[in-house]
């Protein structure tokens, strides 16, 4: 994205009332303009008039992923091999951090049922979701070309998904971490809950953090290891269940996002 200073960047000029849309598009740029006017390019931009066919007089919002938001109209359309959209800045505001910040620890998962749980994740507002390289995990991330590239696909998911939630926040999705690692993350947190479907409690039966690091850990498809429960709950971690069936390890984040929506002020 770059700041433009006016004038007529060709293509479509022809003007429309905005769309009645509540919540209007989201779209990712590396730092909000500081101008009355900017010209949205790149991926971005295709994505808007290739995918979305965007039109003059449209309302968008663009967003740095950090919380800082711009409330635009679309001015210009410039379709063609290097599509871009001039926009009028309408308005700016702040999307304020969490009082208490969410980690979704998500065991890595075979297939794209780990890209499916940070999207499911994302969408239910997770503030972050960390790689967890369990014993059971069928998926192996490795420290060269594979996990980098599995790694950004993750990133890539929560990208997207927090787009399509129209959220101001990009949750972060750091490099993976072995059961020693998390349980250190652990140790220093405000809170930490472990989804095990034999743990008695519930999250409703636990009390809440108001503020903080809160971590909720989502094991693989075959469980965590005895010495992972250990490790997990000797370093502060309690054991909960959500409700009485089994769920995949792609859905439980999300379940465990909104129930813990419901019960703090998050929501």
């Amino acid at each position: 994205m770059t700041v433009a200073g006016g004038g007529d960047a060709g293509g479509d000029t022809g003007r429309q009332a905005p769309a009645p849309e509540s919540t209007p598009p989201v779209f990712l740029v590396d730092a909000i303009p500081p101008g009355d006017h900017a010209v949205l390019d790149g991926e971005e931009a295709r994505h808007a008039v290739t995918v979305r066919r965007t039109r003059a007089g449209e309302r968008l919002t663009l967003s740095d992923g950090a919380g800082g938001l711009a409330d635009c109209v679309v001015d210009t359309v410039t379709p063609g091999r290097h599509p871009s959209l001039e926009v009028t800045v309408h308005g700016r505001r702040e999307d304020p951090p969490p009082r208490l910040r969410v980690t979704v620890v998500q065991a890595l998962a075979k297939g794209d049922r780990g890209e499916l749980a940070v999207e499911l994740a994302t969408e239910a507002g997770a503030d972050a979701v960390l790689p967890w390289r369990a014993a059971r995990s069928v998926a192996r991330w490795d420290d060269g070309p594979r996990g980098a590239k599995a790694l950004a696909r993750w990133r890539t998911a929560a990208r997207s998904a927090a787009k399509q939630a129209r959220r101001g926040r990009v949750p972060d999705v750091p490099d993976p971490v072995d059961t020693a690692g998390l349980a250190a993350r652990v140790a220093d947190a405000e809170g930490a809950y472990l989804l095990e479907a034999t743990a008695e409690a519930g999250l409703k039966d636990l009390p809440l953090p108001e503020h903080g690091e809160l971590y909720l850990i989502v094991g693989p498809e075959g469980g965590v290891t005895g010495e992972e429960l250990a490790a997990l709950t000797a370093a502060g971690a309690v054991g909960v269940r959500l409700g009485p069936t089994v769920l995949r390890t792609s859905t439980a984040g999300a379940v465990a996002l909104g129930t813990l929506g419901a019960l703090t002020a998050r929501w």
